[in-house]
């Protein structure tokens, strides 16, 4: 989440929140491995677990107290207060990679869950500490930290065919990812940015590169 310096809490725990955030990456890395029934078999089943304790501690107080007294410094103060019955980033995460692994073809949902995890946090991290010019309700700074790693991760994410066409594919699904967390609002940018990707990246390779089989890393396992 790219955000101008905050006094929401210290910018040590913002590093914090993002290297749990961070082991997110794990999905598609083990992802990259197995099949997508066996991801489904994995992330539904995790996806409850997360989702139920987190619906508790949104909607039972004597739940989210606990919650606050165990994990309230790396809460915002929204999420501590239980006034916006939201969810949590990571139950977001979970979601995003169940309904991605479902509708997408692995080559895709590989680019597109990388760029949330790796952009996302580097977003963050230099939004917070270097913002200084602000953009759409975020940072100048972040949003190019967000851009600029999103095309680090196109760059050595798998491929299909390894054309330039492909790789322009790519810098685009980049580019649509920045734009989508830039304006992110009542969807939780854990959603709205990979899923954003992943119909970008699909249509344009059915446009650009109708000869490749996006399905083929799917196939290996």
């Amino acid at each position: 989440m790219n955000e101008l310096p905050s006094v929401d809490h210290s910018y040590g725990t913002e590093v914090m929140r993002k290297s749990i955030h961070l082991t997110s990456l794990a999905i598609p890395v083990v992802y990259y491995f197995i099949s997508k029934t066996a991801a489904l078999s994995i992330l539904v089943p995790l996806t409850l677990a997360f989702g139920l304790s987190d619906l508790a501690r949104v909607f039972h107080p004597p739940t989210r107290n606990l919650y606050n007294r165990l994990f309230g410094f790396l809460l915002r103060a929204r999420e501590r207060s239980g006034e916006r019955k939201r969810l949590n980033g990571a139950t977001y995460v979970l979601l995003s990679a169940i309904v991605c692994v479902w509708l997408f073809p692995k080559v895709i949902v590989l680019t597109a869950f990388a760029i949330l995890i790796i952009s996302d946090t580097a977003a963050a991290l230099v939004g917070r500490k270097f913002g200084r010019h602000p953009f759409f309700g975020k940072s100048v700074e972040g949003t190019a930290a967000f851009f600029l790693t999103a095309l680090i991760v196109v760059a050595v994410a798998p491929k299909i065919s390894y054309t330039p066409t492909e790789y322009l594919v790519g810098v685009a699904a980049a580019l649509v990812g920045t734009l989508v967390e830039l304006i992110s609002g009542a969807v939780d940018d854990n959603l709205s940015i990979p899923i954003s990707i992943g119909a970008v990246m699909w249509l344009l390779y059915v446009i650009l590169l109708p000869s490749v089989d996006v399905f083929q890393l799917d196939k290996i396992l």
